[in-house]
Formats: structure tokens, C-alpha cells, sequence
């Protein structure tokens, strides 16, 4: 697998796709590796959908757990700090529909990151 330097969508934890984007939304299809997680982060100009398509997963929204399986999904809105982690052992995949105004990266104001990303 490429690493970050090579390829943006890699990532520590894993990767991301765009499928779709226009100006007021933006699909993704994010795969998470066995274990890993994403930064536990909020979004100023971005409300997002997540609906898991293979794998578990273990959402944090403003600090509470829940567990989602294949064909869960879950609201994140705007300002809402969340976080995703993969509690099994194979890849977690699911799509992502992000709804606003802006999209780019630097939205992403990070609460706590495991790989020292500020």
C-alpha cells in the first residue's frame, strides 16, 4: 500500500475515496484498518451521514459510544466532535455524504489524534 507521502487519500488509519462532489456535498467511501481510528475531531461548516457497508464499527459522538454494524448509520452535525474506530479485525468501510458549505481539510479542527496530527 502507498503511504501518505505518495497518495493524500492514505492515511494512518487508512483511506478514503471521493465518489461524488458538488458544491453544497461531497461523497466518500472511507475504509479503516483492523484497529485503528481517525482523530476525535468537530467541523464548523460540515454536517455529516455515515452508513457502514462491511465491517463494525464504534462511533463517538460528543463523547458517548455506540457500536454499528452493515447497514447501520449515524447523523454527525455540524460542531458535533465525533470519531470512528474499527474494534474488529477486518476493514471497516463505509460512505460518508458530508453537507455544507465548505469541505476542505483544514474544517477538520482536531480534539485528539493518534498520530500527532495537529
Amino acid at each position: 500500500m502507498p503511504d501518505a507521502s505518495d497518495d493524500p487519500s492514505v492515511r494512518p488509519w487508512g483511506r478514503y475515496a471521493v465518489l461524488d462532489e458538488g458544491a453544497t456535498y461531497k461523497v466518500k467511501t472511507i475504509t479503516v484498518e483492523a484497529g485503528k481510528r481517525l482523530s476525535y475531531q468537530k467541523h464548523a461548516r460540515r454536517a455529516e451521514h455515515w452508513v457502514v457497508v462491511a465491517g463494525e464499527a464504534d462511533v463517538t459522538l460528543d463523547g458517548g459510544v455506540r457500536r454499528l454494524a452493515v447497514g447501520d448509520a449515524v447523523d454527525i452535525g455540524v460542531g458535533v466532535a465525533h470519531r470512528v474506530q474499527n474494534p474488529g479485525t477486518e476493514p471497516l468501510v463505509f460512505i460518508e455524504v458530508q453537507q455544507g458549505d465548505y469541505f476542505g481539510e483544514d474544517d477538520i479542527v482536531r480534539l485528539e489524534d493518534d498520530y500527532g496530527r495537529s
